[in-house]
């Protein structure tokens, strides 16, 4: 799962830069940057479904929210971290409202967090995968044992009017 899709969403050039190092030496090779909401939303429309994106709140043209709103529309298993210098409790709230998985304040320990939320979002994703897959088969064997109980009841319902 370390090679998820992961969108860097902010307009601050140098703090972009420093976010999407930080995750590619942690492990994440593929991370994308970007300076607007705008392009972000643009290349969700293109066809691309991050796993997550990581994004400030405050941005020119379009803020962190109505990001959130667009991509969700477009790609609704995306998860969103807001890493934003914004410390309003009402814009936490509204972010968490409209389906962000985490708000966290930009600080020396912001990065570090981040990276916990994405390995926690990308283990329960990972999980609910195996878990398909294991319905699957557990679906597959159930209709084998009612085909072969139902082919035993033949043969042996049979078997008695002989």
């Amino acid at each position: 799962m370390k090679d998820s899709l992961i969108y860097v969403v902010e307009d601050n050039k140098v703090y972009n830069k420093l976010v999407v190092g930080y995750f590619n030496k942690n492990g994440f090779p593929n991370v994308k940057s970007f300076f607007s909401g705008k392009d972000c939303v643009r290349e969700v429309k293109n066809g691309e479904q991050p796993e997550i994106i990581i994004q400030d709140y405050y941005m020119d043209e379009m803020n962190g929210i109505e990001v959130l709103k667009r991509v969700k529309k477009l790609s609704p298993k995306t998860e969103f971290i807001f890493l934003t210098g914004n410390e309003s409790t009402e814009v936490a709230v509204n972010s968490m409202k409209y389906g962000a998985y985490d708000y966290i304040i930009k600080d020396e320990v912001a990065l570090d967090k981040a990276n916990d939320k994405i390995q926690k979002i990308l283990n329960v994703k990972q999980l609910k995968r195996k878990n398909k897959t294991i319905k699957k088969y557990m679906i597959v064997t159930v209709v084998i044992l009612v085909i072969i109980v139902l082919f035993s009841i033949l043969l042996y319902g049979f078997n008695i009017f002989n």
